[in-house]
């Protein structure tokens, strides 16, 4: 190579080992005239790996360099975060996590990619993704893409090399906190700091952000390969209703293999129509944020309550609680996982259960005549309910846990034991 085209650096090691040593060494660093300025000087060359170029500013001021991945921009969200091993796919399509930064407390996400037959809904509503480690490679025979694409294409966006660990012992001993996601270096610290000290999510309507315009017909149940509970199922089919506050495919799913013929309705449906469609019982689903946000939702429910056998999951089991004249109220840091304990008061088995939600019903505040019937063993809060009277039940976590263990799944064959004890009466 030419003098005048390079720069030629020696870089000899003698001061620390003698020249007869075997490994005194003579380096020659050359730089390609192409990276210099023009006026000689050596340039900055890009680097071969990403650097942090996000910030996750937290609203009690502590600010977490990062890097991106998926869509880029500036969003804001509550920061919750899950302690689920698996399931990262299914966990970022839940609409329940609408308005909130889902970070993963398992370090390595990705590796597994994304595919069309593990999403919970047909788009994210999730405001971000944050995780520890982004895999490099997928390595699974169901795979069609990578994740961090998979979020690109549906304007979702995700942070990785942040110290995780930190992020949640902050927020178990704080509680949920008000983040900004930002790429955007026009942006100041200060800027994206009173953004999330001015936005809040509680009181917010986000059911009707997640559910369905019109009522459509569901008929697709747990496919042959996935089947994991065939025991004791009823030839007879039962017609239900299911109020989407934010429901998840595979609540259907069960819900169908169990025999039910399903009519899914939007979350402002209101009860006299579910009424003129004679079901044989009544689910109100999963869903995001207050319940206290969604009087009209508690309406519905109230004069549903004790006309059919009707069944809450999560949200629905908020919306109950309140229509029986209960209290809501906002839990510290919520529940988010595949591994929570809860206690079927009824029988006495323990029963690891996936949850999340960020708001519980008050036990003390219920009438009498409603059985608290299951407790979270982690902080014993109510994790269901039940009035044979009123021809109701209830759970605060997932039945149909996915992800996460099938414990729970028998819950389905009680709510078609409830229809059946109705239809034999009528």
């Amino acid at each position: 190579m030419d003098c005048a085209n390079a720069i030629s650096t020696t870089i000899i090691t003698s001061a620390i080992f003698p020249k007869k040593s075997a490994n005194f060494r003579v380096f020659n660093v050359k730089c390609s005239s192409n990276n210099l300025s023009s006026d000689g000087a050596a340039s900055l060359v890009e680097r071969p790996w990403k650097v942090a170029d996000a910030r996750l500013v937290l609203e009690d001021g502590s600010i977490w360099k990062a890097k991106s991945f998926g869509a880029r921009g500036t969003q804001i969200g509550e920061v919750v975060f899950n302690t689920s091993l698996t399931g990262y796919q299914e966990i970022i399509t839940d609409p329940s996590y609408a308005g909130q930064f889902v970070l993963m407390t398992n370090p390595h996400i990705g590796n597994t990619g994304v595919n069309f037959g593990d999403e919970e809904s047909m788009q994210c509503f999730l405001a971000g993704l944050v995780i520890r480690s982004l895999s490099i490679s997928t390595s699974n025979w169901r795979c069609t893409e990578t994740l961090g694409d998979y979020l690109a294409e549906r304007n979702i966006m995700g942070i990785y090399d942040v110290d995780t660990r930190a992020i949640t012992r902050r927020l178990r001993e704080d509680g949920s906190l008000i983040g900004v996601l930002s790429t955007e270096n026009s942006k100041r610290d200060e800027e994206l700091l009173e953004m999330s000290r001015t936005w809040d999510i509680v009181g917010v309507d986000l059911i009707s952000g997640v559910s369905c315009k019109s009522p459509y017909e569901w008929v697709d149940r747990t496919g042959s390969d996935w089947e994991f509970n065939d025991n004791g199922r009823n030839k007879e089919t039962f017609n239900v209703v299911a109020y989407d506050f934010g429901i998840k495919h595979n609540i259907l799913r069960r819900l169908a293999s169990y025999g039910c013929k399903i009519t899914v309705v939007p979350s402002t449906w209101p009860a006299s129509e579910t009424l003129k469609m004679k079901p044989d019982g009544v689910l109100f689903s999963n869903g995001p944020g207050d319940p206290s946000a969604v009087p009209y939702a508690v309406e519905a429910v109230k004069e549903l309550i004790g006309k059919i056998p009707v069944f809450g999951i999560c949200m629905g089991h908020q919306l109950l609680g309140q229509a029986l004249g209960g209290k809501t109220f906002k839990m510290k840091f919520g529940h988010h996982g595949g591994n929570h304990p809860v206690r079927n008061l009824r029988n006495g088995c323990v029963e690891i259960s996936a949850q999340n939600h960020n708001y519980a019903v008050d036990p003390e505040s219920l009438p009498e005549g409603v059985e608290v019937t299951h407790v979270n063993l982690n902080d014993g809060s109510c994790a269901g309910l039940a009035s044979s009277k009123m021809k109701l039940m209830s759970l605060q976590y997932h039945p149909e846990a996915s992800p996460g263990p099938h414990d729970s799944d028998p819950v389905f064959g009680e709510f078609i034991q409830l229809m059946k004890q109705e239809k034999v009466k009528a």
